[in-house]
């Protein structure tokens, strides 16, 4: 049996799409029944990326953004994907606090949150290129499970 499921979503680069995502990626992870906190992991990394996209992928200009997700038996993989300029340095911007926009306030911990709250975060890009971010995330660790299984008593009469 082949326990894969998959969408892909094509969106606009306005900041009012990443709610949108957000919601979407929520809804398709919904069928492995993820905790609040697994969820809110979720969104919150889908989130960054698309920001990321949205302020430094289409510096001034509205582009196009990919998502990709796919259920494998209990993991997911979100691929945000973009054609806009791309990234000169990928473990620069990588490093916690790393802004190439301060004067937007940005905080320059996009890719840290990622990290923090996927299991797995690679970057593929390059200047002029566009980038992919996959992320991934096991979804109800058996750990997890086992420590809140249903237990069983026999109560002595």
């Amino acid at each position: 049996m082949n326990d894969k499921n998959e969408m892909r979503l094509e969106f606009e680069s306005r900041s009012q799409n990443e709610s949108f995502a957000r919601t979407v990626v929520a809804a398709f992870v919904a069928q492995l029944d993820p905790t609040i906190e697994e969820l809110a992991d979720i969104k919150t990394a889908v989130s960054e990326a698309v920001t990321n996209s949205i302020i430094h992928g289409y510096v001034d200009e509205i582009g196009v953004i990919s998502m990709h997700c796919t259920i494998c038996e209990n993991e997911l993989t979100v691929e945000i994907i973009d054609q806009g300029v791309g990234i000169d340095d990928v473990n620069k911007a990588m490093e916690p606090l790393y802004t190439t926009k301060p004067e937007l306030e940005r905080s320059g911990m996009g890719f840290s949150f990622m990290e923090a709250f996927m299991d797995d975060l690679q970057v593929v890009s390059s200047s002029g290129t566009g980038t992919r971010v996959i992320m991934r995330k096991k979804i109800g660790r058996i750990e997890m499970k086992r420590r809140f299984a249903p237990q069983t008593f026999e109560i002595e009469a």
